[in-house]
């Protein structure tokens, strides 16, 4: 007995010892643009496994997008940061970062064309299952990945992370097909009540299959350590919002997948 439980242990600690994070900057395109996104897997997982595709904040791809695309990973997912800017667009500062967002949010379809080609990218890898994907987005990446929604993407689920919810085209909503989760700073003021209500309106009335988890004093960019300590600001880290709405997505995924 003492010897199959050693032979046990021995194995698991091996395996452990063979799996390996794997991660990739890699390019794709969008028509003539060159795309620079970010890829993430573990090799113990194999082949065939779900697909998440994360798109950044207004910052485009920096360390905390790679941050979260590689804890996709590690629970077995195919990761990929998806790049809405283009290579070699990395906002510098927050002036930089709205010039960038609006061009976006001025051009929904150029949003959700640039979405779409992240997820083709995902979509096409040998690693990912093409009938088990979802995108998930922060702040900017929140509202995109609601966009791309709207689309009629073929999505098996979206999350979007303290993200603005309004859309200049709410008829666009009975397009979308897979169930939507939005995680939401109950105190974010640059997604006043307002937004909030005629999103539910638009939802309802398209019959989408969504819920909204609303996290109490939470403002705008709750998940993030880097947006400081100060809600008063409108913007701040809130550790038990960013715990709970990590665990809520993870419980999302077990559903849709």
């Amino acid at each position: 007995m003492r010897f199959l439980i050693s032979v046990i242990i021995f194995l698991f600690m091996f395996t452990a010892a063979q799996a390996e994070l794997v991660t990739k900057t890699v390019e794709y395109m969008h028509g003539d643009v060159v795309l620079e996104g970010y890829l993430a897997w573990d090799d113990s997982f194999g082949a065939n496994i779900p697909g998440v595709m994360v798109v950044h904040e207004w910052t485009g791809i920096n360390d905390y997008t790679k941050q979260r695309v590689e804890m996709l990973a590690k629970m077995g997912y195919v990761a990929f940061a998806a790049d809405i800017y283009g290579k070699g667009i990395r906002p510098k500062n927050t002036d930089e970062a709205s010039k960038q967002a609006t061009i976006y949010r001025s051009d929904r379809e150029l949003m959700r064309a640039r979405a779409q080609a992240g997820l083709n990218y995902l979509r096409e890898l040998d690693l990912s299952n093409p009938t088990k994907l979802a995108a998930i987005g922060y702040c900017f990446g929140g509202g995109v990945v609601l966009e791309l929604a709207r689309s009629g993407a073929e999505v098996n689920g979206v999350v979007s992370f303290h993200g603005n919810l309004d859309t200049p085209n709410p008829e666009d909503a009975k397009n979308i097909l897979g169930k939507l989760l939005v995680q939401h700073g109950a105190a974010d003021p640059y997604v006043p009540h307002e937004q909030v209500m005629a999103f539910w309106d638009e939802m309802n009335n398209a019959g989408v299959d969504w819920y909204m988890t609303a996290y109490g004093g939470a403002v705008h960019s709750f998940t993030n350590p880097n947006s400081g300590d100060d809600p008063s600001t409108g913007a701040a880290y809130d550790a038990h919002a960013d715990k709970r709405s990590w665990q809520e997505m993870q419980d999302f995924f077990n559903e849709i997948f």
